[in-house]
């Protein structure tokens, strides 16, 4: 391995590159390269240990919807924080923020919900939801009904059971996932799937064809339940083809198989409605949020159930004595607290309407900067949440060889030009910015992205990667 940069021998880099395991970091290149510090942040912008500006297009890990200076927050947890800092939920225990935020949820839910569970992510959320899933299949007597279709492409966290739901390779290489009884359907994206002279409606069908082709030759009386994003966030920003859920919901009702919505992306404003199954016409059985649910101030998740879901958890938990699932900080009274303060600052700020104004100014801007660029496929995205797709053959829709690592490389041109951005699957520019952003904002971050774009273009020429228009 090649020594470390000559860092401060107690630089925070350092310090950083001797004690910390980094998520989704190429841990060996980490102990050459190290970290960029992040100091403080303000509005839609961060700052690193050397005082460069960033603009934070993705909101940290498509998040921080309110920026990442909102004293509202802050006082809101250093209130909670002096009058009950802390309580669990087990046996019966509850407390006030817990119970308000719960009731606020379900008032805001896009279909009638009848509870909510409190975990501390997405991930966690998402675990407890297939724990639920399975626990009501037993309660009914159908201990066989029990498998879960996620898809391929779709993200859904990193522990175990999530993780076996998520549809990406690099979360499943070398951990021993999917655990069994975990299949994957096909990703609903129509510019690299749909077979030639294929309309939108046409590719729905086939993509829900294909779910009920896989839900009969697993056997109907197995298959317990269906995980998707509204829109496929770490995916590359996935959207379906119009009528897509419809048609997927026909097929699950049909077979008796519940659809839990994860919603951790795409709630709260980011698509353009509440939430992500009101933009896609889904009605859910179950849903999970987080992130945005607290601008991930504090860490809080939730899972909504109906009604139906409900009585089934009751009924076995009443059968055993205990419904035994829960975490020491589910429904943790200060992130609550906060979580509470963030929906009524949107309400208050009418953030829907905002998104309203700014959303579409940023979708246009950027098939107007970009959608004709040599090196760009396809711009995709509704609301405040956007792909720019690189390709190597425009007409093909042909992708670089990961080898030639052109996300990355734009991903480290764009921070040199002062913009955070996020590229994942097939090269894909990932934008998320806070909800909070202006049209002067979008108007620079586009700037600082196009001038990155620009000098990836000219050193893939220089270097005779193919760029075919």
């Amino acid at each position: 391995m090649a020594p470390p940069p000559p860092f401060g021998a107690n630089s925070a880099a350092a310090r950083d590159i001797a004690n910390v395991l980094h998520p989704y970091t190429d841990l060996e290149a980490h102990q050459t390269t190290g970290p960029t510090v992040i100091s403080h942040g303000k509005g839609v912008r961060v700052w690193d240990e050397a005082g460069k500006e960033y603009i934070e297009s993705v909101a940290g890990l498509w998040c921080a919807a309110l920026g990442f200076d909102n004293e509202r927050l802050v006082q809101a947890a250093a209130n909670q924080m002096r009058k009950l800092p802390f309580y669990h939920a087990f046996t019966a225990k509850s407390h006030e923020p817990m119970i308000d935020l719960a009731e606020m949820l379900i008032a805001r839910a896009p279909v009638p919900m009848s509870k909510v569970f409190f975990a501390n992510s997405g991930s966690e959320a998402n675990d407890s939801a297939i724990k639920m899933v399975w626990y009501l299949n037993n309660a009914l007597g159908r201990p066989n009904k029990k498998k879960i279709i996620g898809r391929l492409k779709g993200y859904h966290g990193i522990t175990i059971g999530s993780a076996s739901l998520t549809g990406l390779a690099a979360n499943h290489r070398s951990f021993d996932v999917p655990l069994p009884g975990f299949i994957h359907t096909m990703t609903p994206h129509f510019y690299h799937g749909a077979l030639p002279g294929e309309s939108e409606d046409d590719f729905a069908s086939r993509c829900a064809d294909e779910l009920e082709k896989m839900i009969l030759a697993e056997g109907p009386d197995t298959v317990a339940a269906m995980w998707a994003e509204p829109i496929m966030g770490a995916g590359g920003v996935i959207l379906p083809p119009r009528g897509y859920f419809p048609k997927i919901q026909a097929v699950l009702r049909k077979y008796d198989v519940l659809l839990v919505v994860d919603e951790v992306i795409c709630g709260f404003w980011r698509t353009g409605n509440y939430w992500g199954s009101q933009t896609l016409d889904i009605e859910p059985d179950m849903m999970v949020c987080a992130k945005a649910l607290s601008s991930s101030y504090l860490p809080i998740s939730a899972v909504m159930v109906n009604d139906w879901v409900f009585q089934a958890l009751a009924k076995e938990s009443h059968t055993i004595g205990t419904f035994g699932h829960g975490f020491t900080y589910s429904g943790h009274p200060v992130p609550a607290a906060v979580a509470i303060e963030t929906l009524k600052i949107y309400d208050e700020m009418e953030i829907g309407a905002h998104v309203g104004s700014v959303g579409p100014y940023l979708q246009s801007e950027l098939r107007r900067r970009f959608g004709d660029h040599a090196l760009v496929g396809e711009v995709r995205g509704t609301g405040l949440i956007a792909a720019v797709e690189l390709v190597a053959e425009k007409a093909s829709h042909q992708n670089f060889d990961p080898k030639a690592k052109v996300g990355a490389r734009l991903t480290a041109l764009c921070e040199a030009n002062g913009v955070i951005v996020r590229t994942v699957a097939n090269d894909s520019l990932c934008l998320s910015p806070p909800l909070v952003i202006s049209k002067a904002d979008i108007d620079e971050m586009l700037n600082r992205i196009g001038r990155a774009v620009e000098e990836l273009t000219v050193q893939l020429r220089r270097e005779q990667i193919a760029i075919i228009s």
